[in-house]
């Protein structure tokens, strides 16, 4: 399973509600997975891949290679 190196964010789990007539008629499992991005970060003076979520990357807690 993919997870964020950083934060450790990963896949959640739900129900898609399908609406009709303003009730909920039926509901069907899906999943929202993190937006994550392969990036090359250097850790203790060595460079690494790893992956990170894109709010991590916006919010400046990687620093890239």
């Amino acid at each position: 399973m993919a997870k964020c190196a950083i934060c450790e964010k990963s896949v959640n789990h739900g129900n898609k509600l399908s609406i009709t007539r303003s009730h909920i008629s039926k509901r069907s499992p899906r999943t929202w997975k993190p937006n994550l991005r392969s990036v090359k970060v250097t850790e203790n003076g060595e460079t690494k891949r790893i992956y990170v979520c894109a709010k991590c990357l916006r919010d400046g807690k990687v620093k890239r290679a």
